[in-house]
């Protein structure tokens, strides 16, 4: 074959692929950057009781020193490295990487460009409402899902979830949250089947690695900071002594605080690069859109194929921490669920003049509150983990937003309709599988099970730890499926082959990628 040959395929290829990029980077650039709208509490509340200021220097539990926020509020305004390095600590744990909401993306749209509604206020009933399903989390901890249904203690939450107005979770078609609708997401496909995702617990393999997936989780009714010394301790950063107590045996997921342990040190796209290796265990088709489908000549590998689905969940995870980590650190700052429950537990005890952020009513005369005083002899918001929260604001959440991403690309690959084969769930021990053979086994599908597992991975990261809101979650995944999107539609200028691919959004509507 002669040089002349290959011309059309192989010439000019830094110019064509400097126009691919300028093209790509002029079309991102048109799109206008939206009003980025907090909450108000920041300026509404000027002790910060409504903000973000965990590890900074606190002057006592709900207060931060305002000296010290000074220099944090400096930091966040100039952006200059320096001043990061000057902002004044209350011990030596250090802040989680804010200056990483800077980083700027040479593929999609940039942070900026994204943006979320504002959380809902500290003084608002959906703040109030939420506190209160915190609150039932932490007490649901070491529960079965299994078992929620004849629980009494799940059946109270979901009584008391019931009667609230701003509750956000899904119902019933008469309007009540059931036990089985607990914790749960409101996706298309959320409320068919188990609570676990489907991509938690099959069985799979990495290449010749065979996977079992059986996880390393910590000691049941051990909970922590439910005292004011640990609680100011945690929050200065300061080392408590206390470590978070393991299991020895690896059990499969079946509580809310196995999810928890397992979020507490999972690589932050794992659980949906084990769902691409579950999907292709389960021999999901590909998206009917896949070019390669009707060739009879070639196969896809490094576009279209294994390689180039196993990249793109990693790479995506990147590219949303920091739209995720824009939001949290330079529009939102919102506090943890933590310093919610450090306000219940002052105006509770009489030491609410001393802060003024204060809640609802809602949350403070509830039943969640008052079964959590009887099991903690206070009325902190128990955490599952040591440290409690991660130093870095709550609103939207890291796991949520690289879920709603990941979960994105999979679709996008994945034939998401497909019924999933054989559906499962753990014992109530944890020690098992079983099959799962309720009424609606048979509607269980790739696409549900994929929003399910996004909610599972950050409502346990959230919920069932006591480190986010359901709201943070709800927003961080939506987010994240916005970047991915907008990562996808530039990557679709950058294939050879020429294809459409159509995905339905978690609104439940059809979004087209397509380069033809």
């Amino acid at each position: 074959m002669s040089n002349s040959d290959m011309t059309p395929a192989t010439s000019n290829r830094v110019q064509r692929s400097f126009a691919c990029r300028l093209q790509s980077a002029g079309h991102d650039a048109f799109t206008p950057a939206p009003a980025q709208i907090d909450n108000g509490d920041e300026s509404r509340y000027a002790d910060k009781s409504g903000t973000y200021t965990k590890g900074i220097l606190q002057s006592g539990i709900g207060l931060v020193d305002l000296s010290a926020y000074q220099t944090f509020r400096k930091a966040l305004n100039s952006g200059i490295p320096a001043d990061f390095e000057a902002i004044k600590l209350g011990g030596p744990r250090t802040l989680n990487d804010p200056q990483g909401g800077l980083a700027f993306d040479l593929e999609g749209l940039d942070s900026s460009q994204f943006s979320v509604p504002p959380a809902p206020p500290l003084a608002s009933e959906e703040y109030a409402t939420e506190l209160v399903e915190l609150y039932w989390g932490s007490l649901l901890r070491d529960v079965a899902f299994n078992d929620y249904p004849s629980n009494p203690l799940a059946m109270e939450a979901a009584n008391e979830l019931s009667s609230m107005p701003s509750y956000k979770g899904p119902r019933n078609s008469t309007g009540k949250v059931t036990p089985e609708l607990l914790f749960r997401g409101g996706f298309p496909g959320e409320t068919v089947g188990p609570y676990l995702s489907q991509f938690l617990i099959k069985e799979t393999s990495l290449g010749s690695l065979p996977i079992t997936q059986q996880y390393i989780t910590a000691e049941a009714n051990i909970n922590y900071m439910t005292d004011p010394k640990t609680f100011l301790e945690v929050q200065n950063g300061q080392p408590t002594g206390l470590n978070l107590q393991l299991l020895k045996n690896p059990l499969y997921l079946h509580n809310g605080r196995g999810l928890g342990a397992y979020t507490h040190d999972d690589v932050l796209y794992q659980a949906y690069f084990i769902a691409y290796l579950v999907l292709n265990t389960i021999n999901t088709p590909l998206n009917p859109g896949n070019p390669y489908n009707s060739s009879k000549i070639q196969n896809g590998f490094g576009t279209f194929g294994q390689p180039d689905i196993a990249a793109t969940v990693a790479s995506v995870a990147s590219e949303a921490l920091k739209a995720v980590w824009y939001q949290k650190w330079f529009v939102h700052l919102r506090h943890r669920p933590e310093s919610g429950g450090a306000l219940v537990q002052l105006i509770k005890t009489g030491q609410g003049k001393m802060i003024q952020g204060h809640p609802s009513a809602t949350v403070l005369n509830s039943t969640a509150v008052q079964r959590s005083f009887l099991a903690n002899n206070s009325y902190f918001l128990s955490q599952a983990f040591p440290e409690g929260s991660p130093t870095h604001p709550a609103y939207p959440t890291g796991h949520g937003t690289v879920a709603g991403a990941c979960i994105t690309v999979l679709k996008f690959f994945f034939k998401d309709d497909y019924l999933i084969p054989n559906p499962q769930v753990p014992s109530s021990d944890g020690k098992m599988l079983n099959d799962y053979t309720g009424s609606d086994a048979g509607q269980i599908t790739v696409h549900g099970e994929l929003n399910k597992l996004a909610h599972n991975i950050s409502f346990g990261h959230g919920i069932h730890t006591g480190i986010h809101w359901r709201s943070d979650t709800d927003t961080s995944i939506q987010l994240g499926e916005a970047v991915a999107l907008s990562i996808l539609q530039d990557r679709a200028k950058t294939y050879n082959e020429k294809f459409t691919v159509q995905l339905t959004k978690l609104d439940g509507t059809i979004v087209t990628i397509s380069n033809q």
